[in-house]
């Protein structure tokens, strides 16, 4: 929704300037520098992607039009999680959730949080630790070490739409250039027209300069910077998960290590200690 008013304010700001600096709106409708500049762009993006990234990249837009997932109210449920799957390793022992582990959807400790299930990425990441826990055989430093490397390569992963759009919102300005200083050859081939119909061709090739420049950085450029807020929340989630479990292998209590994941989280979403006790109360009632 955001990306929506972003956008009218650009618009307003930019060509509502304009017009009250007495320009012309009919004179910055170029269809045809429109379709050099954007014509263009998506076939550059074509040629410098393969297929993986072109596909990422589309499926990553439509995130762009709804609001984080990652608030407190995730948070919370997240961290409650991590404490009853624990809880019921610290007073059954590891063995004890290995049909949780195997079947989060089928289990019922992982039934009563909806919202952590529905994000793949966070139940994998963390029933497949649970799962390497449960079997012994590694110590916390190697999962630990083990850990970085999954989220180091998550983050790589996810950045590739990122660093697309990026250089397609780089490439654009060069594109609009293109665009003016093909007007600039159409104005030349018509010297001998009237000077009041010169000056209309001449317009529409600067037209194409600026179009270039307002869609890069008022348009695509600000998607990528988007999208990269959006992975550094999804990155800190993983974070979160990590700390909590290494805690717990570390001999801490499930009420101490949950309080190692609480810590990690981004101030602005992070629940206070009270917040989680109460919420974690409330879960065990119910």
């Amino acid at each position: 929704m955001l990306v929506i008013v972003g956008y009218a304010v650009i618009l307003f700001a930019v060509f509502g300037g304009f017009a009250l600096a007495g320009g012309h709106l009919g004179s910055m409708l170029q269809p045809v520098e429109l379709l050099m500049i954007f014509g263009s762009g998506t076939g550059a993006f074509l040629v410098a992607n393969p297929n993986k990234v072109i596909k990422a990249t589309l499926k990553a837009l439509p995130s762009l039009l709804r609001g984080s997932r990652y608030n407190k109210t995730l948070y919370l449920e997240t961290l409650s999680l991590l404490y009853d799957v624990l809880a019921k390793v610290h007073k059954e022992g590891l063995m004890s959730i290995e049909a949780d582990v195997d079947a989060p959807d089928q289990s019922p400790i992982f039934a009563k949080y909806p919202k952590v299930v529905s994000d793949h990425h966070v139940v994998e990441f963390l029933t497949d630790y649970l799962r390497l826990m449960v079997g012994g055989n590694l110590n916390a430093f190697e999962i630990e070490n083990l850990m970085d490397n999954e989220i180091e390569t998550h983050h790589e992963e996810s950045g590739i739409p990122i660093h697309a759009i990026e250089k397609m919102a780089d490439a654009l300005p060069a594109f609009g250039i293109v665009a003016a200083v093909m007007g600039v050859v159409h104005t030349m081939e018509s010297v001998g027209i009237p000077p009041a119909e010169l000056g209309k061709l001449i317009a529409a090739a600067l037209v194409g300069t600026f179009l270039g420049i307002l869609l890069s950085y008022g348009f695509v450029g600000p998607l990528a910077a988007l999208l990269e807020h959006k992975l550094a929340e999804s990155t800190k989630m993983l974070q979160c998960v990590k700390v909590t479990l290494l805690a717990s292998l570390n001999g801490y209590a499930p009420q101490v290590a949950v309080e190692f994941g609480r810590k990690v989280l981004y101030s602005t979403e992070r629940p206070t200690f009270m917040e989680l006790e109460d919420e974690v109360k409330q879960r065990k009632t119910h």
